[in-house]
């Protein structure tokens, strides 16, 4: 039973570590990337793929439920059709700690030709996605709690953390008060 807890605080810990760190390195970018998803007169699209995916897919639940009207677009259903769906005046948060998978470079171009703009959340600052990207939010961690240093804990949480970074920001841009909350959330 101790041998557990020590285990698990020791994911815990390293987790907690990538944030504090995580918060002392934010910045320029930041801002820039929040300046984008304010003024943006279309809607804000979340993609990505794999774990940073299914952080997507929160990260848009809750810009959705806090007055920033947004979705979420699977990078490889993207190329097979879903592009449509983006248009010349939406943002498009693109989540890839690598920065180089091969569904993003697919995807990237695309959303070039379309004009909206791109923002990445990356753990790579110099990768393929960053170099497209008008704003880059480097989500580098020093390392994976994962026992093995393989799964994608650490990056994961830095990504979810930044995402519910920017989302509260943008409530506070834009004067999101409860009565607007409780407009979004009819059932509770």
């Amino acid at each position: 039973e101790t041998e557990v807890l020590s285990w698990a605080r020791e994911v815990l810990i390293i987790e907690k570590d990538a944030i504090v760190d995580l918060a002392q390195n934010l910045g320029a970018d930041f801002i820039h990337a929040v300046d984008i998803l304010h003024k943006c007169q279309g809607r804000i699209v979340i993609t990505g793929i794999g774990k940073a995916g299914i952080i997507g897919q929160k990260f848009s639940a809750t810009l959705s439920s806090t007055g920033s009207s947004s979705f979420w677009l699977h990078a490889a259903e993207a190329v097979h059709g879903d592009l449509g769906r983006i248009r010349e005046d939406d943002a498009v948060v693109i989540l890839s700690y690598s920065g180089e998978t091969s569904e993003v470079k697919n995807l990237v171009p695309f959303i070039e030709r379309i004009g909206a703009k791109i923002i990445a959340v990356t753990g790579n600052p110099r990768s393929f996605l960053a170099r497209y990207a008008k704003s880059v939010i480097n989500v580098k961690v020093e390392r994976e709690a994962c026992a093995l240093g393989l799964a994608p804990t650490t990056s994961t949480t830095a990504m979810l953390a930044i995402c519910d970074a920017i989302s509260v920001v943008l409530m506070k841009l834009k004067g999101f008060q409860k009565e607007d909350f409780a407009s979004f959330h009819p059932r509770g």
